[in-house]
């Protein structure tokens, strides 16, 4: 086949595996390249092939029936991000796939990954868990052998509440332990020294995300009866939409707390004054204050807000103030032409006008 039949995607894993062994703090993000991968393409790369942590690699040789789940893991996270912060400042953005820093090492989110901001804490976040919902959708649709249905919650319930244990519940259990297998990095002998507050920052934030989707875990029930009375309830457990989990951490990003980057046994608050307020395994993390992603900076990849549309009456995170950081907006009109009061002609076709609308659109300055 020659050197043609290497194609491009054999040429970028080449680059990534001299990234990842020049660079390894960083392998543990490029896993997210599976997320916007076009479909195939790693089935057709392969274990090996794929821009993980060696680690990661013998773990996906030993399983590569959870390589399609792992990739919509990455997915699921990735798409979540972008969807909750769409109309921030920071809005999720991802590298271009086209460009040099993209495609030369697998990279998702670039230096967003390494900068140790809320916004870092977020995106570690939603994709553990975003893994743990697509492993465990996976084995309760019977996908897997080595997991199914929650097989605890198969008999009891509560006979004065009249419900049973039935159905399919949801077994979170396999997939919680496979996202910690294949994202956290074990650690050892790293206290007090410079730059692990960061490691130890990630892999809090990893956990989070794996306890919301725990957390958000809900009952549903159904009834059986005479007529369709609810004499008796099978009930079972199931996860929560993944859009729900990706509010909840939104949340819990809007009141993460700063840590000190260096590390004394364990992660602790940056002010001294709540030290002893503990931190709980779900809060989210950060050590660097955010910029506020207003201007472009090349250096860090913000592409900064002009140019982005506005909405003009809102006073939310969408609105031109606050969107457009103080700059102001222009406004141009827009002229929209679509079919419209369309009828149905016997026989046998749909007659339509075609009305032309106009609208105010606000772009950043």
């Amino acid at each position: 086949m020659g050197r043609a039949g290497w194609g491009l995607p054999r040429l970028c894993v080449r680059w990534a595996a001299l990234l990842l062994a020049l660079w390894p703090c960083c392998a543990h993000g490029n896993w997210m390249w599976l997320g916007i991968a076009s479909f195939g393409v790693p089935e057709k790369l392969g274990c090996a092939g794929l821009p993980l942590s060696g680690r990661q690699k013998e773990l996906c040789k030993r399983k590569p029936h959870l390589l399609p789940s792992i990739r919509e893991g990455a997915r699921l996270g990735i798409q979540e991000c972008r969807s909750q912060f769409r109309h921030e400042r920071w809005d999720c953005l991802l590298l271009p796939p086209g460009s040099a820093a993209a495609a030369a090492a697998f990279s998702v989110f670039g230096a967003e990954l390494s900068s140790g901001t809320k916004e870092t804490a977020f995106i570690y976040a939603v994709t553990a868990a975003g893994l743990v919902h697509s492993v465990t959708r996976a084995c309760s649709a019977g996908n897997m052998t080595e997991c199914s249905c929650d097989t605890n919650l198969q008999n009891g319930g509560s006979a004065t509440e009249g419900w049973h244990w039935g159905g399919c519940s949801d077994d979170i259990h396999y997939g919680m332990w496979f996202s910690r297998k294949f994202l956290d990095a074990p650690i050892k002998n790293i206290t007090g020294k410079d730059g692990n507050g960061l490691i130890s920052m990630n892999l809090h934030n990893n956990e989070a995300g794996r306890q919301a989707v725990a957390k958000l875990l809900s009952l549903d029930c159904r009834c059986h009866g005479v007529s369709g009375s609810c004499a008796v309830k099978t009930c079972w457990k199931t996860m929560s939409s993944f859009e729900k989990i990706g509010q909840y951490l939104k949340d819990k990003y809007e009141n993460s707390i700063q840590v000190s980057d260096r590390l004394k046994k364990k992660l602790r608050r940056k002010e001294k004054a709540q030290r002893k307020i503990p931190i709980r395994k779900e809060d989210l993390l950060y050590i660097n204050k955010s910029p506020n992603y207003c201007v472009e900076d090349r250096k860090l990849g913000i592409p900064g807000t002009q140019g982005r549309e506005c909405n003009r009456t809102s006073e939310g995170p969408d609105g031109c103030n606050l969107l457009c950081c103080g700059r102001g907006y222009n406004t141009h009109v827009v002229r929209h032409m679509e079919r419209c009061e369309c009828k149905f002609v016997w026989c046998c076709y749909v007659r339509c006008r075609r009305c032309e609308s106009m609208t105010d659109v606000h772009t950043c300055k």
